[in-house]
């Protein structure tokens, strides 16, 4: 990251750290934002006596379209500068 021009590791890292600030402050004060998660067509739920097992494979699908979506925007943006 260095070694693009006008990129400095210190300011990216200050970006992704305000990122997590931001998704921590609202799984804190707004829990039910995220009540979807896990609760879609899809996820599997296995209860057994004395076990559990949660694969949320629908969730997990959303968020990588929604990542890759917020990735390539960023990209677009950036080489447009």
């Amino acid at each position: 990251m260095d070694n693009l021009p006008g990129v400095r590791l210190g300011d990216v890292l200050m970006l992704i750290g305000a990122g997590i600030v931001l998704v921590g402050a609202l799984l804190r004060f707004a829990p039910g934002l995220f009540g979807w998660f896990g609760n879609l067509p899809g996820d599997i739920r296995l209860e057994g006596e004395s076990s559990r097992v949660f694969i949320p494979i629908t969730s997990m699908i959303v968020i990588s379209i929604i990542l890759t979506v917020v990735v390539n925007l960023i990209g677009i943006i950036w080489r447009n500068r």
